[in-house]
């Protein structure tokens, strides 16, 4: 099983912690993790993309989204997670969701590195071996 991870920079000293947590994970699931960084959770798409087109059987996104003074944090959490789910469908392929936000405070996203970290890589793992049961 080879699994991409697609990590956004932004919120970096919550996202490292999530892609360490969710590395970790996979490897202990048993998968081969190949890794796309990308500046932030409005470029995950693009990233995801990267590595569907690389030949990967999942992909799992980590981001966190932390509310600011503007509703800025809706738009992005909102519009990647639309897209992501496009491309899952487009590419008949599992990519899951761990990203943070929107509305989060960011001492709501530290409690939550671990959980969503390790929740998008078992979904995407069980998904691709589901999707691989059926063909």
């Amino acid at each position: 099983m080879k699994l991409g991870l697609v990590v956004a920079e932004f919120n970096y000293d919550i996202t490292r912690l999530m892609y360490e947590k969710a590395k970790e994970h996979a490897q202990f699931l048993g998968a081969e993790v190949v890794t796309v960084w990308v500046p932030g959770t409005f470029e995950t798409p693009l990233g995801a993309k990267m590595l569907l087109e690389k030949g990967v059987d999942a992909v799992a996104v980590i981001g966190a989204v932390i509310k600011g003074e503007t509703d800025h944090d809706q738009v992005v959490a909102h519009q990647a997670a639309r897209k992501l789910l496009d491309l899952s469908l487009e590419y008949m392929k599992p990519v899951t969701l761990g990203i943070i936000g929107p509305g989060a405070t960011r001492e709501q996203a530290a409690e939550r590195i671990e959980e969503y970290a390790k929740r998008a890589v078992e979904a995407a793992i069980k998904m691709a071996k589901r999707m691989k049961e059926v063909q």
